[in-house]
């Protein structure tokens, strides 16, 4: 077990990790609709965040990214739990709108990107404390 810094406080969540291997941007990478990596240029395209508990090894800028995660959340496709390497205030700001609007919203924390790789493919779950294990572990 790791203890992770809660950034966005949210439902504890569970899942498959999907350790992304390179930056995202949420505006024109992920579709709002599905969940699904639609960015041709990214490593993970066609992989679902969906239900994933997802390693984020860094965003790339975009204003809108807080909209589509909003969207994602509104819709039951977003993430089972968000793990960043470092805090970025424009897309947690979708979970903190998703909270307000009494919809239920993820957890999201913090850990070193050093650590993400210990995750993948493995079933993971993350508390509402911060604390992440992997399953059987």
């Amino acid at each position: 077990m790791t203890s992770g810094e809660v950034l966005v406080p949210g439902l504890p969540g569970a899942g498959e990790a999907l350790v992304l291997t390179a930056p995202i941007s949420f505006w024109g990478g992920v579709d709002p609709r599905t969940g699904l990596i639609i960015d041709v240029r990214h490593p993970e395209r066609g992989a679902s965040i969906a239900d994933k508990v997802l390693f984020i090894p860094a965003t790339i800028g975009s204003s809108t990214a807080s909209t589509i995660l909003l969207e994602l959340v509104h819709r039951g496709k977003a993430p089972a739990a968000i793990v960043l390497d470092k805090p970025d205030a424009i897309l947690l700001l979708g979970l903190v709108a998703a909270r307000e609007m009494g919809w239920p919203t993820p957890v999201a924390v913090r850990l070193e990107k050093e650590r993400f790789a210990i995750y993948a493919e493995k079933t993971v779950r993350i508390g509402d404390n911060g604390i992440i294990a992997i399953d059987g572990e």
